[in-house]
């Protein structure tokens, strides 16, 4: 599914009236749309309270089309109209025609024709009114205030309508708020967030999901991104470069299975990681390249942690390497390591390695060689992970020396650092900084975090649909490495093994917070959900 700019979107539009379906008739698909999404969030419409913001435009049609219907099946309208309409608009026609009221300043509120409206039954504060008292009531608050065109600054009376909302929402937190598109005073397309803005529990998006819902601080602001077809056509959209995963994307991409495969079939892995002080990121990589169903594994490692992790890497083969003093990994392995890759399909390597100086010329002698050919051969799939990227951080130009087909998983930090940038600047447009690593470095980056980035050669980039705040937990980006590597030695291309990797991983996170919320997980909890994921976007095929 493609993610568009402002402009994309509003040139699907003029396609759609082109070909025959005018605006007006997108607004009814798209109120209904977010009305049966309501009603979804709600678990049923009737007599529950929904309190309506509108503003002037498209937005504000669309949310008078969902109110009309949720009023339609049984749900109590409060509608707030935070900006003038036309006294001809055929949807503010057609919501006062169905018997919603419409305050036109907050203040506003008839206690004794609520009551007349209600029966008497949910009106609350008799002597109360406007949309103080009726936030008290409410169940669920719709912000169809403001879409992709604005942008100025809120203030007026929209301003202080969100000041109360967000007020409401503090002392109340089940009041469930729902934005229309996209929360009104984000920006569409940065993501810059309007103070005024009060978060939503979920963005409805309409038709194609907006490049700004997954930029900056729009995170924290849109809550769960969910989009609504409205019935453009997905072909429109077919020179969009910017792509949201979905579970078609990564069904379609999912190695084959066949029934006369051996474990050569399947791929060999060789994983280099670990040392004295990180023996976990070891063993969670190397399981995680196991789950994702690699056909043999083995570690590389320093010999003493090969005896350590021996008893719990039960399937593993080892490469043991000689170790320094304190458990890394010598330089000198990087001939033992150049004597047995051509034996294994793809490469992980980084994780836990840490940072000594014979590490670090360890690594450089397996990516690019020093007075011989480097140890990993030309376009060997090869994942770059942890300390790893921290070891090219501190190596000049690095990109015009690696010959491999790398795949890149950096966090933040870790990407600042090669960069030589700030978090924060990496964190202003994540999207912006995996696309120009991606061309100027010509291989794949992972940009890890809520809604993953993923960026390949040519502005090519695609963006996990999971924002899962559980996997902010220490070895859950080992697993990813494992997993990414698992699906390369597969037969999976390096921008296609992420893809897939990462919308697994993300899936194992999100499943987990269904079953136990959103506090601790840890990494090998992950593990034991891999496989029930793959089943479950493979299909019947894997049943």
């Amino acid at each position: 599914m493609k993610i568009v700019s402002v402009e994309e979107m509003r040139a699907l539009e003029a396609q759609s009236e082109a070909a025959g379906v005018p605006t007006a008739e997108l607004m009814l698909r798209a109120g209904l749309a977010v009305a049966r999404e309501v009603r979804r969030a709600l678990g049923g419409a009737a007599g529950r309270r929904v309190l309506v913001l509108v503003g002037p435009g498209n937005n504000g049609g669309d949310g008078l089309v969902a109110a009309r219907h949720l009023a339609s099946w049984g749900a109590k309208i409060d509608g707030y109209l935070l900006a003038p309409r036309r006294e001809d608009d055929p949807e503010l026609i057609a919501a006062l025609e169905s018997g919603i009221r419409l305050q036109r300043s907050i203040e506003e509120g008839d206690a004794a024709r609520r009551n007349s409206r209600d029966g008497g039954a949910g009106g609350g504060d008799p002597a109360g009114g406007g949309l103080e008292h009726d936030l008290r009531n409410a169940d669920l608050v719709l912000d169809a205030v403001l879409g992709t065109g604005r942008s100025r600054p809120l203030g007026g009376l929209v301003k202080e309508a969100f000041d109360l909302v967000r007020r409401a929402k503090a002392r109340r937190p089940a009041l469930r708020t729902i934005a229309l598109d996209i929360p009104s005073g984000l920006d569409a397309d940065s993501g810059a967030v309007d103070p005024s803005v009060f978060p939503a529990d979920q963005t409805l998006t309409l038709g194609f999901p907006k490049q700004g819902l997954y930029r900056g601080p729009a995170v924290t602001a849109a809550g769960q991104v969910t989009v609504l077809d409205i019935g453009i056509p997905a072909g429109y959209a077919r020179d969009i470069v910017l792509e949201l995963i979905t579970r078609d994307t990564v069904q379609g991409l999912l190695p084959e299975r066949p029934v006369d495969a051996n474990k050569g079939t399947f791929g060999r892995v060789l994983v280099i990681a670990g040392s004295g002080n990180f023996i976990g990121a070891a063993i969670l990589a190397c399981r995680g390249a196991h789950r994702s169903g690699a056909g043999l594994v083995t570690l590389a490692a320093p010999a003493p942690l090969v005896t350590a992790v021996a008893g719990s890497l039960v399937e593993t083969t080892y490469l043991p390497l000689p170790a320094t003093q304190t458990g890394a990994i010598a330089t000198m392995g990087a001939a033992l390591v150049r004597d047995r890759v051509a034996d294994y399909d793809a490469v992980a390597i980084g994780c836990g390695l840490g940072q000594e100086e014979e590490t670090k010329a360890f690594v450089a002698s397996v990516l690019f060689g020093g007075g011989q050919a480097p140890a990993l051969r030309e376009n060997l799939p090869v994942v770059l992970d942890a300390d790893a990227l921290n070891i090219l951080a501190k190596t000049d130009r690095w990109w015009s020396r690696l010959r491999v087909q790398a795949v890149l998983t950096p966090h933040p930090g870790e990407m600042a650092r090669l960069l030589r940038s700030t978090t924060k600047e990496v964190q202003r447009d994540r999207i912006a900084a995996a696309r120009g690593a991606a061309s100027t470095w010509g291989q794949t980056v992972v940009l890890k975090g809520a809604y993953t980035v993923i960026a390949a050669q040519g502005g090519l980039a695609r963006v996990s649909p999971f924002a899962v705040p559980a996997l902010a937990s220490a070895g859950t980006g080992d697993v990813l490495t494992g997993v990414v590597a698992g699906l390369m030695a597969q037969g999976l291309e390096p921008y296609e093994a992420a893809t897939v990797g990462v919308f697994l991983h993300g899936r194992a996170g999100q499943r987990f917070t269904q079953l136990h919320g959103d506090t601790g997980l840890v990494a090998t909890d992950l593990l034991a959900h891999l496989p029930d994921m793959i089943r479950e976007i493979r299909g019947p095929r894997g049943a």
